[in-house]
């Protein structure tokens, strides 16, 4: 029954019919997220897929459907460029051992039905986490309009070390638990392995340089896991073939190993020293700071002693970001959702804020910069030509961040998914 309510969901949620006529939304505000200027009111008329005008009073064509938005802004859908899609609050090692792929891509296709509805119109899928490559079809359903959802790009399977951070560790080794990420442990090994990942359907690769994690008396220590050459291997492999690396780096020195190898992006970036920040800012490599897991963790840590800990990262965290943001790293909006509830993470606008950017660098972190990780040109602001990802907030963004968590229209590619 779960499962029939849950098919029945996605249908509802995607009845709405592509458009084959113009659509001209019309609200009391239109937000330009690249200029920070307002349009009072707001049109946008969509003819197919693809924005075709904007403006404060545009010409209707013969047979367009208008709809009022009232007082509520007009917006670029939103980008999230962390996300785990296969997986769900929960202990994340145990979702690998007790549930099946065919599960999990269940799962998944509800957590990107999720995303979709909360406004993230266009994601980063940063590793299944032991479902090898299922993402390829969750993509893809979504690409053929089979299932709704973000538009996506994916990496497959993340890569590791062995006894690394996504390893099996702590398991009884007669039972030979999977890790949560695919090995490789030289040049040679990660060199088969994207080529894998990429035979397989990956947009990019994904590989975890750090980990694990500790905090004491204000001091931050994290091993690395690739040395700079290998990484420097990773980067070469995929640029072969047009594409990149993005890695999960929480701090030194793998941070700076990443940054010198060329990667696309640092996820976490709890730590990075000057060299490592001013690398990034000439390279224009992205920090993502992916503050709302931590929050969550702290606030269900199973002790008191392991919600200390994970506050204590969010404080170092933290100070450290608004550095990074003084050196004018490069900030893309990422909220590791997956281990929280999907469909909940526009709570890293209100944290991004909370910790040092200003509301309209936050949009800009979750729309233009997002596009440009991702490498999409045609999403990530509302301008003629781009494709139609657009969605409707209460009030001003600009004066009160959170409503960003209260979307209440969504639309991709010229189809209505929320009113």
């Amino acid at each position: 029954m779960r499962l029939l309510c849950a098919a029945v969901l996605l249908t509802c949620g995607f009845a709405a019919a592509a458009p084959n006529h113009a659509v001209v939304l019309h609200a009391a505000r239109l937000l330009d997220v690249e200029s920070g200027k307002y349009l009072t009111p707001g049109e946008v008329l969509v003819q197919d897929d693809t924005i075709a005008a904007i403006g404060s009073s545009l010409a209707r064509p013969a047979g367009a459907e208008v709809i009022d938005l009232g007082d509520r802004t007009l917006l670029p859908g939103l980008i999230d460029a962390h996300v785990h899609l296969f997986l769900h609050p929960g202990a994340e090692d145990l979702q690998t051992v007790e549930e099946s792929v065919p599960q999990r891509t269940i799962v998944a296709v509800l957590a990107a039905r999720a995303d979709l509805m909360a406004g993230f119109t266009a994601e980063r899928d940063m590793g299944t986490e032991g479902a090898g490559n299922a993402d390829t079809a969750v993509r893809d359903a979504i690409n053929q309009g089979l299932v709704p959802g973000p538009r996506m790009r994916i990496s497959g399977n993340a890569i590791d070390i062995l006894g690394g951070h996504e390893d099996a560790i702590g398991y009884n080794p007669e039972q030979h638990v999977l890790p949560n990420a695919t090995w490789a442990n030289n040049i040679t090994q990660l060199v088969t392995t994207i080529r894998s990942q990429l035979k397989l359907g990956a947009d990019f690769i994904k590989i975890y340089e750090t980990g694990k994690d500790s905090i004491h008396d204000g001091q931050f220590k994290t091993p690395y896991q690739f040395t700079e050459p290998e990484l420097a291997a990773a980067v070469q492999e995929t640029a072969r073939v047009g594409t990149h690396v993005a890695v999960h780096a929480t701090g030194e020195p793998g941070a700076l190993y990443a940054a010198r190898a060329g990667v696309i992006s640092i996820e976490h970036a709890f730590q990075l020293d000057e060299q490592t920040m001013q690398i990034m800012h000439d390279k224009g490599i992205f920090a993502l700071p992916t503050f709302t897991i931590v929050e969550y963790f702290a606030d269900h840590a199973a002790s008191p002693e392991a919600a200390a800990r994970e506050r204590a990262i969010i404080d170092y965290h933290a100070a450290e970001f608004r550095k990074q943001l003084a050196a004018g790293v490069p900030i893309a909006m990422g909220s590791d959702v997956g281990p929280f509830p999907h469909g909940t993470q526009a709570r890293e606008f209100v944290l991004m804020v909370k910790y040092g950017m200003t509301p309209l660098a936050a949009l800009q972190a979750g729309t233009v910069n997002g596009a440009k990780l991702l490498g999409w040109d045609r999403i990530g602001a509302l301008k003629p030509g781009n494709f139609a990802d657009i969605i409707a907030v209460p009030g001003d963004p600009l004066a009160e961040i959170g409503v960003l968590q209260k979307v209440e229209f969504v639309m991709k590619g010229g189809v209505v998914y929320k009113r």
